[in-house]
């Protein structure tokens, strides 16, 4: 069975860092309403910051997480919601991917359609 993680953007999302989790929460519950099995790192860290007093932006935490979570994914889908082009955190996913050989797949939101790099 195939594990995609789903890339989003999150620190500079436009309107902050909860909509940037909404947003995430939006396309990956409608991958698994779709059959994708999948992990969202916004979905699963944002409400963990909230609940055990982490800071969301603390990156010496959340490099080494999402790290060990693109190197068990088989998969990187790349969910192209606003400001996805600019983010440095989609950057080194696509980029961490790539160098591992693994498939990287751009993903419309709206339409689910996905297109292979």
């Amino acid at each position: 069975m195939t594990l995609a993680y789903v890339a989003s953007p999150y620190t500079r999302f436009p309107g902050g860092l909860a909509r940037a989790y909404y947003a995430a929460r939006v396309v990956t519950g409608k991958l698994i309403k779709a059959g994708v099995h999948c992990y969202s790192p916004i979905v699963h860290s944002h409400p963990l910051c909230r609940a055990a007093d982490i800071d969301p932006l603390d990156l010496s935490i959340w490099y080494p997480n999402n790290e060990t979570m693109m190197e068990r994914c088989d998969t990187l889908i790349v969910a192209h919601l606003q400001g996805w082009d600019t983010s440095d955190g989609v950057a080194r996913e696509i980029d961490y991917f790539t160098k591992a050989a693994k498939p990287v797949f751009d993903l419309d939101p709206e339409t689910l359609s996905m297109v292979r790099r």
